[in-house]
């Protein structure tokens, strides 16, 4: 089968595109033939260095990824062949602490696809039944791939971590990113304020025309001063954050007395200063969140039936043009999901 794969670690010369085996189906999986896949960052991780997360080489790119299924067990009755299906990217032990207790997420023995295991930038993937979703009628498959990473992590960090309420203001970092501008739109969708920030003022323009409230221009505006004054002097509920060290202080700096702050990422660095008199003073809470639970993700996915969320696309692009895609992630370009279309839709 096609695929994208790692040789080694570095820039993009380590990444081909060439013919890899087909994935081998065992008892209680699903195999699937991948039709489009979107990029995310640790993808530019597990090119650069994958340091800490093991994997052998060659290895297949790829975390989340949508498309029809194409065999199962004659068993199984849930999945079905020519199901259009969205990918959950962990693969769970289901005997640890954590998923004998319902939570999945925790496994202390996940294996991720694209970084413990092959991934979705390929022909074909084998993974167990479980970890397979109906796409919400009216997705088309590059849509439906962005849900199972950028929309559950935003979605467990929005409502299960953060408990964002409809009345409440959040304050986004980086939109145009993924995660971020899943944030933006699940936010919106349930009637919360959202301020956004930024530093590419085009980005800024078309997270309002989203729907955002109010957007600062981190390039040029003190984050923090505008946040509290959007606010009267208020501050924020909730601050979305995956940007690091270089937003830790004025996140903070953003919130209200007992306001939560919750953060999946540190592009920036992952040492910012702790602040913990303005912590324990003003007695807020910090949140630590990544990816979500499948039952989260099929939350997810009943709102996203209901018509009230439609992933950003940005652009779209073939296996052959991987390289082109993984320069203008790495520049932090895009608006929304790249997109890597495996197979004709």
């Amino acid at each position: 089968m096609k695929a994208v794969f790692l040789t080694g670690h570095g820039g993009n010369e380590v990444v081909s595109v060439g013919e890899r085996p087909d994935p081998q189906r065992g008892p209680g999986e699903v195999l699937v033939r991948i039709k489009a896949a979107t990029l995310n960052r640790v993808d530019l991780y597990m090119r650069d260095s994958g340091a800490g997360i093991t994997h052998t080489l060659p290895h297949i790119m790829g975390v989340d990824g949508a498309g029809i299924v194409e065999e199962v067990d004659d068993d199984e009755r849930l999945v079905t062949p020519g199901m259009p299906v969205l990918l959950y990217p962990g693969v769970t032990c289901g005997r640890c602490e954590f998923c004998q207790r319902g939570e999945p997420v925790l496994c202390s023995a996940m294996k991720l696809l694209g970084e413990h295991r092959d991934g979705t930038l390929a022909e074909f993937v084998s993974v167990p039944a479980a970890n397979v979703f109906p796409i919400p009628e009216g997705l088309d498959f590059a849509e439906a791939s962005a849900l199972g990473v950028n929309h559950l992590t935003a979605w467990r960090m929005l409502f299960t971590k953060a408990r964002l309420r409809p009345w409440e203001t959040v304050l986004v970092f980086g939109v145009g990113g993924g995660v971020s501008l899943a944030a933006t739109q699940l936010a919106k969708s349930i009637g919360a304020r959202v301020i956004v920030t930024s530093r590419d003022a085009a980005k800024l323009r078309r997270a309002l025309e989203l729907g955002a409230d109010e957007a600062i221009d981190s390039s040029t505006d003190d984050v923090a001063r505008r946040a509290l004054e959007l606010t009267g002097g208020r501050g924020v509920d909730v601050v979305f954050e995956n940007v690091g060290a270089a937003v830790w202080g004025s996140a903070l700096k953003s919130l209200v007395r007992g306001g939560r702050i919750v953060t999946c990422g540190a592009t920036s660095g992952d040492q910012p200063g702790a602040d913990l008199r303005r912590v324990f003073i003003r007695q807020l809470q910090i949140f630590g969140s990544t990816l979500g639970d499948p039952s989260e993700l099929r939350e997810l996915l009943n709102w996203c039936a209901g018509g009230r969320i439609r992933p950003v696309i940005d652009s779209h692009f073939t296996m052959d043009r991987i390289h082109d895609a993984l320069d203008r992630l790495e520049a932090g370009a895009q608006f929304g999901k790249l997109a890597i279309e495996v197979a004709e839709a």
